[in-house]
């Protein structure tokens, strides 16, 4: 009897134990990036990478093969590594970033903040040694082994045999030198560019000498001290780029003769495979004229203007031409001159030879090409808008060849060195993550990881995803909604609208739980509905989708999130008298839009690092999308946020990084300095030091203020 009553005791424990389990709650240490804990509730991920064909794993403290059946053979351990490394100033503390740029060779490349190495696993010794102590925005070359990098405003290069080699004299904040230029508009995410055969270095050289300084300040030593930023604001004077070729064999620089640089764009930069040539696409400042342009890289003479792409709006290139690697006479350009970003066939004459995709979707990534079968390997959304899938496409057929199960969002898919396979991280609705291995002549592979989910245990909210018509009555809007996990369809829920809306951003996606941001979830839990919409103006939908906001940034959105609340006022369980709204920069703009738009139908918002006129945004993204005060009179007065401000009836909380770079703190402080004038109460938050997101647990602090604020002020 007394077994009999322990066991029945252990049995309820146990199921008392499991009901506990499942009633977890979530904290912003979990769910927020700068949380203590949010690294624990991510699906679960391995790190891999190619070496030639041959798939390798990466951890913490070695490297080494992983086959389809999971098993590991180690080549290497930082042990070995570091034993031949002792004359060295640091050894190498993480294998996580190891590449193996040789299909051909034993060597696996690996990096800290003193060294870049070599070692041959084989051999157990190290075959290159290159010093970077003090050094960024590092550009290494598998051919010549040399590595371009920047340090104290200069640009150097160091050879394999580690010899240094200086190309500047003059960089300083004003003249900047091997790095992003265009405030990274335009894809452009580096300043420097190696030829295939390493020889040669294109390299982006930055005047910004005329370029007006926006007052920053230090708060923190105990004078506060000025720490000016150069900001080119719509209309304004802006930068001069020029592009460099540094020879290696001869030691010598020259320019592109591109003429002036003054109100001019110069982005992907690209090479011709003999390393002959240079191509650059090149804008007008006011980004309606784009034009392919080739240049000789031992002279810098002008060569050709190989096409030319218009737009009584703007053309936005985003990627550089590709030259096919089994035939160096023609090269692939992306272009959206169809209205759908789609992938171009060239001769090096600058022929049109085909367009290789069609159709009302758009190509998201080419990834490379697989030589055997004459493919390119892309993804887009041609499956399913909300979608992410791998296609390769034949260069003679144009056939496209599905690659994966066709359903979900990849994140991440390497190329091996030939092509012929691909590693592809994905996520579905239901799926946290998955790795599959896949012939790209065919689709077939194997699944390598398939991650377990993560908040198992939790409460977790309800997700779904639905669809509704823009404000033109035709165009399909997609939308996530978020509920508590006790939802009752006969009770009435505080629900907060979370807007972006602005370009090349969208909320929505066939990804893990369609996307949601984890602050939602955090929101649900306390009992709100959480509404997010995409609205025309957001990224890949083609042109007409994307354009329909041009010269008006704001309006169209806010008609179509107006759209979303007529959707809300048919649900019987959204409390339309317990309506917020919460967005973070452009979201921020369109937050504020809103709750002075619509100052009856918002009760509380909270509006982050807010644009609030464009006349005080950058150059490359303003004008592209409102052109400039002059040219725009009546956009830019429409759009600004200042004169609504007398509008302003519900609560509204305002927050800025008081060292924000990107939505400078102007924009914050004249819309409360109108708001003073008109006698209308914003509330005002700044974080210290933060720039446009908060960095770190400040993020944990920054949500859980953003949180408290609709606790506070909409569930009343």
């Amino acid at each position: 009897m007394t077994k009999i009553k322990f066991m029945g005791l252990t049995a309820l424990l146990t199921v008392s134990m499991s009901m506990i389990a499942q009633d977890k709650l979530f904290t912003l240490e979990d769910l927020n990036y700068g949380g203590t804990n949010y690294r624990r509730m991510l699906p679960k991920n391995i790190y891999i990478t190619w070496w030639g064909d041959q798939l390798m794993y990466q951890d913490a403290e070695e490297g080494g093969t992983i086959a389809k059946d999971k098993s590991r053979t180690t080549l290497f351990t930082l042990d070995e590594v570091n034993a031949t490394l002792k004359a060295e100033p640091s050894s190498m503390h993480s294998a996580y970033m190891a590449s193996y740029p040789y299909a051909d060779k034993s060597l696996v490349l690996l990096s800290n903040d003193t060294i870049q190495i070599l070692y041959d696993f084989k051999q157990k010794q190290t075959s290159m040694v290159q010093h970077i102590q003090g050094t960024d925005n590092h550009d290494w070359n598998k051919a010549s082994r040399a590595i371009a990098y920047t340090k104290d405003w200069q640009l150097f290069v160091r050879d394999a045999d580690d010899h240094e080699y200086q190309l500047s004299n003059d960089g300083s904040r004003e003249i900047v030198y091997g790095q992003t230029v265009h405030r990274n508009e335009f894809g452009i995410n580096k300043g420097t560019f190696w030829s295939p055969d390493g020889q040669k270095l294109a390299f982006y050289r930055m005047d910004q000498s005329m370029v007006t300084d926006y007052p920053q300040v230090d708060i923190f030593p105990r004078e506060a001290t000025y720490e000016p930023d150069k900001y080119p604001m719509a209309g304004m004077t802006s930068h001069k780029v020029t592009v460099g070729i540094f020879d290696l064999k001869t030691q010598k620089t020259v320019y592109l003769q591109a003429g002036d640089p003054t109100d001019r764009y110069f982005t992907n930069i690209a090479w011709s495979p003999d390393a002959k040539t240079v191509y650059m696409l090149e804008l007008n400042r006011a980004q309606n004229d784009c034009r392919l342009v080739s240049y000789s890289a031992e002279t810098g003479e002008k060569m050709t203007e190989l096409l030319r792409e218009t737009s009584d709006k703007y053309v936005e290139p985003l990627n550089p031409i590709v030259f096919l690697p089994w035939d160096d006479s023609k090269f692939i350009l992306q272009s959206q001159k169809d209205g759908f970003n789609h992938l171009y066939l060239y001769n090096k004459e600058g022929q049109l030879l085909k367009q290789l995709t069609s159709g009302p979707w758009v190509v998201m990534e080419l990834l490379g090409f697989n030589e055997k079968s004459k493919s390119v390997i892309i993804l887009s959304n041609e499956k399913n808008l909300l979608q992410k899938n791998l296609y390769a496409v034949n260069i003679k057929t144009g056939k496209r060849t599905l690659l994966d199960d066709g359903i979900g969002v990849t994140r991440t898919a390497v190329l091996s060195a030939s092509g012929e396979q691909v590693y592809q991280k994905y996520q579905a609705p239901e799926i946290p993550m998955s790795i599959n291995v896949r012939q790209t002549s065919n689709g077939k592979g194997y699944q390598l990881h398939k991650a377990e989910d993560p908040w198992k245990g939790y409460q977790q909210p309800i997700f779904e995803m639905g669809s509704i018509k823009a404000a033109d009555g035709v165009t399909d809007l997609y939308f996530r909604m978020v509920k508590p996990s006790d939802f009752d369809a006969t009770k009435k829920y505080p629900t907060v609208i979370y807007v972006y809306g602005g370009p090349h951003a969208h909320n929505v996606d066939a990804s893990w739980h369609w996307a949601s941001r984890s602050w939602e979830t955090y929101m649900a839990q306390k009992g709100y509905i959480v509404f997010i919409l995409d609205n025309r103006g957001s990224e890949n939908r083609g042109i007409a989708f994307e354009q329909a906001t041009f010269h008006q940034l704001g309006q169209i959105e806010m008609q179509d999130q107006m759209k979303g609340v007529e959707y809300l006022r048919t649900l019987p369980y959204v409390d339309m008298d317990r309506l917020g709204v919460h967005g973070w920069s452009f979201g921020g703009f369109m937050t504020i839009s809103l709750m002075t738009n619509y100052p009856d139908v918002f009760k509380v918002g909270v509006a982050g690092g807010p644009v609030i006129d464009w006349k005080w945004y950058e150059v490359m993204y303003g004008e592209r999308y409102m052109g400039t005060p002059d040219s725009n009179p009546e956009g830019f007065a429409k759009c600004s946020l200042i004169p609504k401000a007398k509008n302003l009836k519900g609560k509204l909380q305002i927050i800025t990084g008081y060292n924000d770079d990107t939505v400078v703190p102007q924009h914050c402080l004249s819309f409360l300095d109108a708001c003073i004038k008109a006698g209308t109460q914003p509330d005002f938050f700044a974080y210290p030091g933060e720039p446009h997101n908060m960095r770190g647990h400040a993020s944990v602090h920054l949500h859980e203020r953003i949180t408290q604020y609709f606790e506070d002020n909409l569930k009343k």
